[in-house]
């Protein structure tokens, strides 16, 4: 399977491996698009084979979409999102990896670009990845961060968001930077219920919004910093009511970096008031309940919410991907003039099944049972 990369775009390249990997882009001129007859509703929608995970015999089958906003006063406006699928890693046919990332600023795309490949092999040289990925994970964030603000690339003002998950087995180990999303389904009677894999972190939460007036940040929405609302009022409601002017950080008398976030890869100026690459990681353990996870930019979730998405899979298996990004587009365009680049992984988890789960467990039952044995007559020789 090796790597896949995508900036909406078509390519192929290879994976520090060898192994082949490519990107397939795909354009469309749908009618119902805000591109229609211009010839630039770019998707890139790549259907995979499964990919097997033999050590606890099941698959996992991937589909990838990322389109690019509409920005009516910016037509060639670049996709500033991307995304990274990598099996195998180190080799291990039982660790893959899969990421979005969310480029914001007037370096964002590269930022993105960058932040994907480099994070993927930071990942790679750490040899805790299989056994202890939480700190593999912590290394390598900083370590492509450092990376980062050393290359080339202007990320004084300019970032990326990451959302990725590390399949290690059974287990999923979620990594969070910034405002992207991971939602799992989860089997419940006859219903399917969306679980967040991840945290938002921006100043909307209460935990990421003083910590970031410790390290010297302002926290306004626009309109208080205009004037129009009253600045010393530091409550802002949620996401869903207060969406269109979010609270952001600011320098003490100073009008930049305005980030609606806490954290972020890159940023470098918006680093002394408190953003950093620093991962929230959640590890969740698969199971027969659990069919599919979904890995979003924020371009998704404006409008739609974790169960809707989680809906509209189940629903549309095949189309999941173009149904989710054409509705989000809908929805962009019914409460704003412009939409967000949208990106998305889909991961079905095919045979994980009981029996095997069933199985494991007698297998180590069995195992304590010969053990607890062998304490005995080892007891009993003594006596």
């Amino acid at each position: 399977m090796g790597c896949v990369f995508g900036k909406c775009c078509s390519r192929c390249t290879s994976n520090s491996d060898g192994h082949p990997s490519s990107s397939d882009g795909r354009a469309s001129d749908d009618k119902d698009s805000p591109y229609h007859g211009q010839g630039k509703h770019i998707i890139v929608d790549r259907s995979v084979e499964p990919v097997p995970v033999p050590s606890h015999n099941f698959e996992l089958d991937y589909t990838v979409l990322t389109q690019r906003g509409y920005y009516p006063d910016m037509l060639n406006k670049e996709n500033q999102d991307t995304f990274c699928v990598r099996t195998c890693m180190q080799g291990d046919p039982n660790v893959h990896f899969f990421g979005v990332f969310d480029g914001h600023g007037q370096t964002g795309g590269q930022c993105a670009d960058f932040v994907k490949r480099r994070l993927v092999e930071n990942l790679l040289k750490e040899s805790t990845l299989v056994d202890d990925p939480v700190k593999a994970y912590n290394a390598a964030f900083l370590a492509t961060n450092d990376e980062l603000h050393d290359s080339e690339i202007d990320d004084s003002m300019s970032g990326t968001t990451a959302i990725t998950v590390l399949v290690v087995g059974d287990m999923l180990y979620v990594a969070n930077v910034g405002d992207s999303r991971a939602v799992i389904a989860v089997k419940k009677g006859n219903q399917l219920v969306a679980e967040d894999l991840s945290c938002d972190q921006t100043p909307f939460r209460k935990d990421e919004c003083e910590r970031v007036k410790l390290e010297g940040a302002r926290v306004l929405s626009v309109d208080q910093v205009e004037g129009l609302k009253d600045p010393t009022v530091q409550t802002w409601g949620d996401e869903e009511t207060e969406g269109s002017d979010p609270p952001r950080l600011w320098v003490q008398n100073a009008m930049y970096p305005g980030t609606a976030f806490t954290r972020s890869v890159g940023d470098s100026l918006a680093e002394k008031i408190g953003v950093f690459a620093v991962p929230e990681i959640k590890t969740v353990k698969l199971t027969p309940d659990h069919p599919f996870f979904v890995v979003a930019s924020d371009g998704v979730f404006e409008f739609l919410s974790s169960q809707t998405v989680v809906d509209m899979v189940d629903r549309n298996r095949q189309d999941a991907c173009y149904t989710i990004a054409r509705e989000s587009y809908k929805l962009w365009l019914q409460h704003e003039n412009r939409t967000d680049d949208v990106t998305l992984i889909i991961v079905h988890v095919e045979g994980l099944s009981n029996s095997y789960l069933s199985c494991f467990t007698e297998l180590n039952l069995i195992f304590q049972l010969k053990s607890n044995t062998e304490i005995k007559i080892k007891f009993l020789d003594r006596d």
